[in-house]
């Protein structure tokens, strides 16, 4: 992975989310579905600026869903992951398994 194109620890797990979540994947279901699995609350602007970021980093891309009722007529930003996220999410995996090889985490 290039210089600077380190994922960060929200990022990896924002990334994750999105991958998990597939077609389902707006704001606030990424960030209920990182409190259901992490048990780690965070706010629904951390949320959006690190997918933000990460659309910026062509990591993930979004389109505007159609409008819904139950949101008073606003649509729904999805975002679905990108090769060079799931490249990203590899490398990130590669190197923890390196790092952890052969440790006793006792």
């Amino acid at each position: 992975m290039a210089k600077g194109a380190y994922l960060g620890e929200f990022e990896h797990i924002v990334l994750l989310a999105v991958l998990r979540l597939g077609e389902g994947a707006y704001g606030a279901a990424i960030r209920a579905e990182i409190e259901r699995v992490t048990d780690r609350f965070s706010t629904i602007g951390a949320v959006h600026a690190t997918l933000e970021r990460l659309e910026q980093k062509g990591l993930v891309s979004s389109r505007i869903g159609e409008p819904t009722a139950e949101r008073g007529g606003k649509a729904k930003r999805h975002f679905k992951i990108e090769s060079a996220g799931l490249a990203a999410l590899k490398d990130v995996r590669m190197t923890l398994e390196r790092l952890h090889a052969g440790l006793s985490l006792r």
